[in-house]
């Protein structure tokens, strides 16, 4: 027997509450319920249910009582997720400047440039600088780090809110991304690595002032 439900429907779900974390809609601390999410979303309760649990086993959700809640990264959390991310960006990068197709390399330089117009705009960099890595991990032509990158990605969003938006970091963003693309351009492996991990290093570095300005206020 079957509900009627499609694994697309429960990926459609998991993929819309994502997003709307991602977004900021739904934040750390914030509880989730089902009935609020499938009427929020227009999809039924049970891939809902499905799409939390998949979410709770992730470790971005978290058990607060009975209720599940978005969760939260600690400074040892966020330190470690930064890690990760850089020694596997790095290694996408090298393999894009190895693999990459001409037409791979022709879309992010088409990126980068049209990005330029977003440096005073941090949300909308934030999307871009997203879709921008995202097709660095595609020109890796690697399946396995493409889905370790997935899985980091995912924990990304539960940083409450984007590095991005400290003064002057679109325009750094900009400048480090364009290195990256030089380098993959080039087919030069060691300096694709080396640009892309000082670009993770770099957006740490400026979450941790945020992070610590907002402690030294009080907010």
């Amino acid at each position: 027997m079957t509900d009627g439900r499609t694994p697309s429907q429960t990926r459609d779900a998991y993929d819309l509450i994502l997003e709307a974390i991602d977004q900021g809609i739904y934040r750390p601390g914030d509880r989730l319920v089902e009935s609020e999410l499938a009427e929020r979303f227009g999809v039924s309760r049970t891939p809902i249910r499905e799409a939390l649990q998949r979410m709770e086993t992730q470790s971005l959700l978290t058990r607060d009582g009975r209720s599940l809640i978005v969760a939260s990264l600690d400074h040892n959390q966020l330190a470690e997720l930064y890690v990760v991310r850089g020694e596997l960006e790095g290694l996408a990068a090298r393999l894009a400047a190895k693999h990459a197709a001409p037409e791979e390399v022709r879309v992010l330089r088409d990126m980068l440039e049209a990005d330029r117009a977003l440096v005073d705009d941090p949300p909308a960099l934030a999307r871009a600088n997203r879709r921008f890595h995202r097709q660095i991990h595609l020109a890796s032509h690697n399946r396995f780090l493409i889905q370790q990158l997935d899985l980091v990605h995912r924990s990304m969003a539960l940083l409450a809110s984007t590095s991005l938006a400290a003064e002057g970091r679109g325009r750094g963003t900009i400048e480090e991304h364009e290195a990256i693309v030089r380098a993959i351009e080039a087919g030069d492996g060691e300096a694709a690595d080396r640009a892309l991990r000082e670009h993770i290093s770099r957006a740490f570095t400026t979450r941790l002032r945020l992070d610590a300005g907002r402690m030294t206020s009080g907010g």
